[in-house]
């Protein structure tokens, strides 16, 4: 019997796959089959598994560095899953954003993937098909305006940029879909309700109240789990989304209103 979510023999680039989500995806992305190549600025020193290149993707050096390792490594792609992104803003508004800081935001999070996708989907488009995954961020519409407005504005962009280029290459066999995810932490694990508790003086799960206030409720009652959005990813990778393409599917909790 066929498995009802398979991988098998895919080739896969997976950025930002060390640590979280991503690398629940990458090893996901295993379990099911594919050949994972996965890029980080620093390996790990407990990395295993799939192939890895070290490279700075903020920079056009190193998605260079990592298109070439993909050459090497697969002489192709099927499979290009951006998620590399973060912030390391300063709170404090709009003000507290300098040029500096919103090139920073956006050379991390927005252009790694435009520079990846005009380097690799021409030879998607050669062999007649690939899937392009964008993952984005609820921000994108729903901003938290006294720490993230520029990521919320870099991760914005990259959603129009993959709605826009989905009708582009969709047609020549390119699946281009997004995944935004609201807030994603382990249980029990997650650095920002650690931080909260140790200087509030709180306790863990107070902690984790604090931060779904923040974002004005989460319904289900908790973030979602690395896990669960490297599920989603896959699906949307696989033959079973075959007809799914130019779309956005967000994984929150039900945290945005309205979809």
């Amino acid at each position: 019997m066929t498995p009802f979510l398979t991988l098998q023999g895919r080739r896969a680039l997976i950025t930002g796959g060390t640590s979280g989500a991503g690398a629940a995806t990458v090893a996901l992305f295993q379990a099911l089959g594919a050949e994972v190549l996965t890029t980080a600025r620093k390996k790990p020193a407990d990395f295993s598994g799939a192939a890895f290149v070290e490279a700075d993707l903020t920079t056009v050096t190193g998605v260079q560095t990592v298109v070439d390792a993909v050459d090497r490594t697969f002489g192709g792609l099927d499979i290009l899953v951006n998620m590399l992104g973060g912030s390391s803003a300063p709170s404090g508004g709009y003000a507290a954003l300098d040029d500096a800081e919103w090139e920073k935001e956006m050379n991390l999070n927005f252009f790694p993937a435009v520079r990846l996708d005009r380097a690799l989907i021409p030879a998607m488009i050669a062999q007649g098909r690939g899937v392009v995954i964008h993952v984005t961020s609820i921000q994108g519409r729903l901003p938290l305006p006294e720490a993230t407005t520029a990521y919320a504005a870099a991760k914005a962009a990259l959603n129009t940029y993959s709605k826009s280029i989905s009708k582009e290459v969709s047609p020549k066999g390119v699946r281009v879909v997004r995944v935004s995810p609201g807030w994603i932490a382990a249980p029990g694990e997650n650095g920002l309700a650690l931080r909260i508790a140790s200087q509030a003086g709180i306790g863990y799960d107070a902690a984790v109240q604090v931060i779904m206030d923040s974002l004005g409720g989460i319904p289900l009652g908790r973030p979602a789990a690395p896990e669960e959005v490297a599920d989603l990813i896959a699906f949307l990778a696989s033959d079973r989304a075959a007809s799914i393409t130019g779309s956005e599917h967000i994984i929150d909790g039900g945290t945005v209103p309205v979809a």
